[in-house]
């Protein structure tokens, strides 16, 4: 490998050049563009794997707005980057952005005024309208491609402000690596998935019950529903015996009537355990069911039997397929009822009430259906209101719908148990943080009920790979479809003709016709390894990234991102995705909500970046640990600032004393004269330790704890203290040991915060040093022998007494002519260690130690009389 050591320490020593007065101001911009000229953060390719850190950086949906939870979670990544990168790692940090999806559709559409249509031949020098119709029928209609050029052109100037933004809060990724999830190599490495997955038998096709969003037109995947409680009610009436007897149901859903394939109980239930097996009528449409039985069945639900309607929700599914029931489906994609008479109703009267609910919408229809119910007096009772959990699309705001329709399918272990428990071992290979997190990787596999439905029926995104040959009567053959050569991709079936067949051929007889459909966003995100490591394009670079040592992401796509990203290596490269996961948690409002757009409780982050600072608001961030949710407070970002600020200021207090580069002591510490200096580099060596234990746990708010706890015990007590030895009164030796702890703990306070605050680390790095502090090793524990308990109790002894003169309300610099202090023994001997520096920051004349019982107090304080004003 060539030695990367651009922008590290160099052995020439730097000049000294401290501003006058220190800012935050502006440190953004011009830090920024130095590191992008400068090359701070690139990825150097001439590596080895062993010597890569990689990240698998989630991509932020372009076509929306960044808010603070963008700011938080990218932040978590952003430290750990930072931290790889100063203990010698080539860190391989990208950024993408995901502009395959529906937001985007919909930012295209909105913003240009068009609309997709696959059918319609790309036009090469097609230009949106000047300004978009206001009626979305008057849109222009464009090809997929041209849609496809529109996104990419829009995505460009979206980019701009998201890299503008993430560069401002700063994010140390290299920005030479980026990437489109609907650009050609994205769209290329997707459909390669797809094909390398129908040739393993990974991915088939199969008409099964589908959930359907029916504003959207298209399947959804199981990982895309959502529960909302809805406003219902019971509707209870009665099926027919041969005999008569009225067997009463209670539905929810009395729209479905028509579609009812049989009634099921649970075979516990001695109530209807003499029907297993009888047939019954429904009432209205006169069709005969079978009574089955089944355990998932509640003999305490309602009636205790339930009508099985083809298909009313997802349990509708289950005892269709397990009991093995006709398929009597009435809902259409535009989900409205069929119009058709469907052939299983026979009766003259039934297929009359057919005909009163054909057309309607399932609303619609249930109040029909309700009527017809009414008007034969079968009703029993007033409706019972009920609040219950409906299954939603998402991204949708009607109740889905379960339609049957000829889907593409991933295998993920919803029907296989052996792939199941080997995905589950597969979380096993990933280190979660925090560890509890695995558990709802797991608990989510183990709930699941199907395969991965990857088809979509929109217009927008990575189109299914494959066409069919058409048979003489223009049929479809769907278990013989065609696939194209690799080196075609990326392809379009619904523009480019099949392999071997001429465009004239499209839909014609004996001709092809292609696969309308495309691939779920999630099919294409979770190749996000993948698609910006190089697989099956570049592949020296993927043998050096993957897998990839981490993947930050928020714990509620744990379940779609996650999951899918692990079921597409498992399948691809036969191992898991990456080393490291590390789960970020939600951002709270004020009422401990969580923030999102959808909300409307979103803040925008340009403006608290602008107001407190990248710094102050780094700190904020970090100051949560991985998989806690945290409630967005301004405090916590005040204090981050006030802290950026002392960092400048202490510095500068400390530059200004006569510390040097050459006074950083590492090796030969023979400098070190005075007990309390090696006993500040004593401490802070375990803070270096302890810091260094905590980022390689993942755990970085540990970290910026125990770093911001002893800096401010560095400057409010061992600075003051040793003010009178810095300038020279007690000699050169104790002056050049001082100055050697003073710059030994700048240098390395510097390191242990530049993670967390690099806008002010890199502004007093490069008062006093050359290169970049951000790519300057992390710092290495001295072995000093001295006691790290020491500071303390001497600065305790300073607190004591301070206080002592505020409340005499005398300034500090007042003399004190005696002082008793009071300490246990051990403490005591310490305090002689430090006397003569507490002397001279506390400006005693005679300070007596006393050995005594209990915690350490100074009494007896004798003051000089406050300095008269000078007489005019």
């Amino acid at each position: 490998m060539a030695e990367d050591t651009q922008g590290t320490d160099t052995p020439s020593t730097a000049p000294i050049n401290v501003p006058d007065k220190p800012a935050l101001e502006g440190l953004e911009a011009a830090l920024t563009q130095r590191w992008l000229a400068e090359g701070t953060y690139k990825f150097n390719p001439d590596t080895t794997r062993e010597q890569v850190y990689s990240i698998d950086t989630p991509p932020p949906t372009a076509s929306g707005s960044l808010h603070v939870g963008h700011m938080f979670s990218f932040t978590h990544t952003d430290v750990l980057a930072r931290y790889q990168r100063m203990i010698g790692k080539n860190v391989f940090y990208p950024m993408g952005w995901d502009d395959n999806g529906l937001p985007t559709e919909r930012r295209v559409q909105n913003y240009y005024g068009v609309r997709c249509d696959p059918a319609i031949p790309y036009n090469a020098g097609y230009r949106p309208p000047a300004e978009p119709a206001k009626n979305q029928r008057d849109f222009d209609v464009v090809s997929r491609r041209n849609f496809i050029e529109l996104c990419e052109e829009l995505a460009v100037e979206d980019e701009k402000v998201f890299e503008s933004l993430f560069q401002q809060l700063g994010l140390s990724v290299d920005w030479q690596l980026t990437y489109r999830t609907i650009d050609d190599a994205s769209r290329e490495v997707s459909q390669r998935a797809f094909l390398a997955n129908l040739a393993a038998g990974d991915a088939y096709m199969a008409e099964a019950p589908t959930l359907w969003d029916v504003t959207f037109r298209t399947a959804v995947a199981q990982a895309e529903l959502e529960d909302r409680e809805v406003a219902g009610a019971y509707y209870r009436y009665p099926f027919f015996t041969e005999d008569g007897e009225k067997i009463y149901i209670e539905t929810t859903r009395p729209e479905l009537l028509a579609a009812c394939a049989a009634l099921v109980a649970n075979p516990d239930d001695e109530r209807y355990q003499p029907l297993f097996g009888k047939k019954v009528t429904s009432p209205v449409f006169g069709v005969e069911v079978e009574v089955r039985a089944h355990p998932l069945a509640k003999a305490d639900k309602g009636s205790g039997i339930a009508m099985v309607c083809t298909f009313g929700d997802l349990t509708d599914v289950t005892w269709w397929r397990e009991l093995q029931l006709p398929t009597r489906a009435i809902v259409g994609r535009d989900g409205r009822i069929i119009g058709d008479t469907p052939e299983w109703i026979t009766t003259d009267a039934g297929r009359a009430a057919f005909e009163a609910i054909a057309g309607k919408t399932v609303f619609s229809a249930k109040e029909a259906v309700v009527e017809l119910l009414a008007a034969e007096d079968l009703i029993e009772g007033e409706p019972k209101k009920i609040m219950h959990p409906v299954n939603f699309y998402e991204k949708g705001d009607k109740p889905l719908e379960v339609v049957t329709s000829r889907q593409w399918y991933y295998r993920n272990g919803g029907r296989d148990e052996e792939r199941r428990e080997r995905l589950i071992a597969r979380g096993h290979e990933i280190d979660f943080h925090p560890a509890f997190m695995r558990s709802r990787y797991e608990n989510w596999i183990s709930g699941l009920n199907g395969d991965w439905l990857v088809s979509r029926q929109r217009f927008f995104g990575v189109p299914i790979p494959v066409w069919y040959p058409l048979d003489a009567d223009g049929n479809p053959q769907y278990d013989a479809p065609i696939v194209p050569l690799d080196e075609q991709l990326p392809v379009d079936p619904a523009a480019d003709a099949a392999p071997g067949y001429e465009e004239s051929q499209r839909d014609v007889p004996g001709g092809f016709a292609g696969d309308a459909d495309i691939l779920d966003t999630w099919a294409t995100s979770s190749l996000t390894p993948q698609i910006v490591g190089g697989w099956s394009r570049d592949e020296d670079l993927f043998a050096k990234v993957f897998p990839f040592d981490l993947r930050p992401q928020g714990h509620d796509i744990i379940r779609t991102w996650l999951f899918s990203s692990v079921v597409q290596a498992d399948a691809l490269q036969d191992k898991a995705p990456w080393k490291h996961a590390a789960i970020s948690g939600w951002i709270l409002d004020p009422d401990r909500k969580k923030m999102s757009k959808s909300k409307g409780n979103v803040v925008v982050p340009t403006d608290v970046l602008d107001e407190f600072g990248s710094d102050a608001v780094r700190y904020w961030a970090t100051s949560a640990k991985l998989g806690a949710d945290t409630a967005y407070e301004i405090a916590q970002m005040k204090i981050g600032r006030r802290l950026a600020i002392k960092l400048l200021n202490a510095s500068k207090f400390v530059l200004n004393l006569g510390a040097t580069e050459n006074s950083v002591v590492s090796g030969d510490l023979s400098v070190l004269a005075n007990p309390l200096d090696r006993a500040v580099l004593a401490q802070l060596a375990d803070v270096v330790r302890q810091s260094t234990k905590a980022f390689d746990n993942y755990d970085y708010a540990r970290a910026l704890q125990i770093t911001e706890s002893f800096f401010w015990q560095f400057t409010d007590d061992y600075v003051e203290l040793i003010k009178d030895r810095a300038y020279g009164a007690a000699g050169e030796a104790e002056q050049a040991s001082v100055l050697a702890a003073l710059a030994t703990s700048l240098d390395t306070l510097l390191r242990l915060f530049a993670p967390f605050l690099p806008f002010a680390t890199e502004e007093v790095w490069g008062w006093w040093r050359n290169g970049s502090v951000h790519r300057a090793e992390w710092p290495a524990a001295l072995e000093v022998d001295g006691d790290t308990t020491l500071l303390a109790t001497v600065g305790s002894a300073l607190s004591g007494v301070r206080k002592a003169k505020s409340e005499a309300k005398v300034k500090q610099r007042t003399e004190v002519l005696s002082a008793t202090i009071t300490a246990s023994e051990s403490l005591t001997t310490q305090l002689k260690a430090g006397l003569g520096d507490l002397k001279a920051a506390s400006n005693a004349r005679e300070l007596t130690l006393v050995a005594g019982e209990g915690e350490l107090s100074v009494s007896d304080v004798v003051l000089a009389a406050p300095e008269e004003p000078a007489q005019a």
